[in-house]
């Protein structure tokens, strides 16, 4: 929680990551047999940890990183800065690159640099391969293509020798039904929601039903965004200061879901309840130190060094400015001898150079500026008498004490120090001009879930979206469905979040309907204790599990399902018939022995 140091003002953290250490290859997770590897592998963190069955590695990964590199154009692999190798994001974020494009991996360049990472700092050290099999999650309705390069990935490159793949949400899913008591198989809403991207996952006798699982494109990258854009609007003379770090502190800390979003903002309208709630953030500043009363010595002292400054500084003006008249005065002085000669062609004509009509003219410059010369002379003589005399500066010439006041704005007529100690001097607090006031932003942002439209996004929030997902079962599925709401994901730990979905709920199903919501006990982390858990149950070589044979056999999009996984769904495609005198087959039809090839079914959204 950011350092609240008075009422309603907070100070900005600025969290700095703190290197991981590389950790010691246990016996426990080599004998009597190599343990699994478990990888959360999230858009926004990447979790990663043993599932050796001791209490501490249950509880929680030994690593937590941000899923992001920064690495230079044209720098070399191993120059490349990883999750918490990155002390602070922000002046690296143009370098900043994930594997992630929303919640499916499409960079497997990053993708291997991150199981670089894991692998290294969870101290294997078999050269060549990972002789441990491994856990890894993916999204809802993943890619056969995307899985297909993360299997070639693993087992090609790392020598794996099992795989298994499950969906985060649903691993939530069974880790806290297993906790609450409830029977196996489940059925059940899972309402999951990332940092790109937010899913509608039903679940029908304990497994997924991937026809009706929706994705909306809203999550926590896209509430930092905003509340970036509407601070930066705000207080424009701090743009720079709002950073996205800070946002993302903002909404982990002081955000919060209302229950009704209508009433909260008309209790924002009252004054006294937005001087309770309103969140005063201190940006860093530098105040300047001022000093204290100058005593009249000091006050004399410093006159008199203005007034010597002064001096010195009207004198090289004056000089500068009689060196200037003096030039001038030559030239035309040298113009007036070519008439004096009768060189009249050459007098005319730099007479048209000078911008002058006739001699007259010539003249009359002339005589100026011959007096200017000889009162600069004067000037420049009694400036030197009076320095050798001592003679004070206010007894100079007008112009000179006239700018005094330019150089010191303290002095004023009253010079003798008899101002009034206690006359009060408006100052300019520093500290409130450097300070963010975030009133109704903690709820403005959070309600992009339900509400896109206020970022100008065209699509459903999660509550219409799951109310479309439920019209498409009958009244019997519909209760049962709503009868195990559960809510997951980093971008779910608002405040609030579990009251606003009962209303949603509330409002949506018929009169007298029952239905339930519950929230993971860790909404960020329970993917990962799920996974955990399913390991530990499902020893390597058994349903869930991809050996190295299947992927040879089958193919890499292949997938071996379990509760938590998604379903494999190969698309027959019938090879085109070979050219020939034979008749075409019938539209839509395979030819009899053609041989069909399986391809990537498209993420429903």
């Amino acid at each position: 929680m950011s350092a609240k140091t008075a009422s309603n003002l907070y100070s900005f953290q600025d969290y700095r990551a703190v290197p991981d250490q590389i950790h010691e290859l246990r016996p426990e997770c080599v004998a009597p047999r190599p343990a699994p590897i478990v990888i959360d592998n999230g858009s926004f963190q990447t979790r990663a940890g043993w599932a050796s069955g001791a209490a501490g590695d249950v509880r929680a990964p030994l690593l937590q990183f941000k899923s992001v590199a920064a690495r230079s154009r044209g720098a070399a692999r191993g120059d490349t800065q990883i999750g918490n190798d990155i002390a602070n994001v922000e002046p690296l974020r143009w370098l900043l690159k994930s594997q992630f494009d929303r919640n499916v991996v499409v960079n497997f360049d990053i993708q291997e640099l991150m199981f670089d990472y894991v692998f290294m700092h969870l101290g294997i050290g078999t050269e060549g391969r990972v002789e441990h099999p491994v856990v890894l999650t993916e999204a809802p309705c993943n890619p056969l293509h995307c899985r297909q390069m993360m299997s070639e990935l693993l087992f090609e490159c790392y020598g794996v020798p099992h795989v298994s793949y499950g969906v985060d949400a649903l691993f939530s899913f069974y880790y806290n039904n297993t906790r609450r008591g409830l029977p196996s198989p489940s059925t059940g809403l899972v309402v999951s929601s990332g940092y790109h991207c937010s899913h509608i996952v039903p679940v029908i006798n304990g497994r997924i039903d991937a026809a009706n699982c929706k994705r909306v494109n809203i999550g926590g990258s896209h509430a930092a965004s905003y509340l970036q854009r509407l601070l930066q609007l705000k207080y424009p003379g701090h743009a720079a200061a709002v950073t996205l770090s800070r946002m993302e502190e903002l909404l982990h800390e002081h955000s919060y879901v209302a229950v009704d979003y209508q009433q909260e903002l008309e209790k924002w309208r009252s004054v006294e309840f937005y001087e309770q709630e309103v969140h005063r953030m201190q940006l860093p500043f530098s105040a300047k130190v001022l000093a204290g009363p100058l005593s009249a010595e000091e006050r004399q002292e410093r006159r008199a060094q203005q007034l010597r400054r002064l001096q010195e500084m009207n004198a090289r003006r004056r000089e500068e400015k009689l060196q200037q008249d003096q030039e001038r005065l030559d030239r035309l002085l040298a113009v007036q001898e070519l008439l004096e000669e009768g060189l009249f062609e050459q007098f005319h004509k730099s007479l048209v150079e000078l911008n002058m009509d006739s001699a007259e003219e010539l003249q009359s410059y002339i005589c100026k500026l011959s007096l200017a010369v000889e009162q600069g002379r004067q000037r420049i003589l009694q400036s030197e008498v009076s320095r050798a005399v001592g003679m004070s500066e206010l007894e100079q010439p007008l112009d000179e004490a006239d700018n005094s006041a330019e150089i010191d704005p303290d002095f004023g007529e009253d010079t003798d120090g008899e101002k009034p100690a206690t006359l009060a001097q408006p100052t300019f607090n520093m500290a409130e001009y450097h300070q963010l006031y975030v009133g109704t932003e903690r709820l403005r942002v959070p309600e992009i879930i339900f509400q896109p439209s206020l970022t100008g996004d065209e699509q459903m929030g999660i509550m219409e979206t799951l109310q479309y997902v439920l019209d498409r079962y009958g009244p019997e599925q519909q209760e049962a469905l709503v009868r195990n709401v559960f809510l997951t994901g980093g971008n779910m730990l608002y405040p609030g979040m579990k009251e606003r979905a009962e209303r949603e709920l509330l409002a949506m199903r018929p009169f007298q309907s029952h239905f339930q919501v519950e929230m993971a006990s860790r909404p960020a982390l329970d993917a990962w204790r799920g996974a955990c858990e399913w390991a530990l149950r499902n020893s390597p070589g058994a349903s869930g599990w991809i050996s190295r044979q299947d992927y040879e056999e089958k193919g890499g999009e292949y997938l071996s399902e379990h509760c938590a996984s998604n379903v494999y769904l190969p698309m027959r495609i019938a090879k085109p018939p070979p050219k020939g005198p034979e008749a075409p087959a019938a539209a839509g039809s395979v030819p009899t022995g053609t041989d069909a090839t399986a391809v990537p079914v498209p993420a429903p959204t």
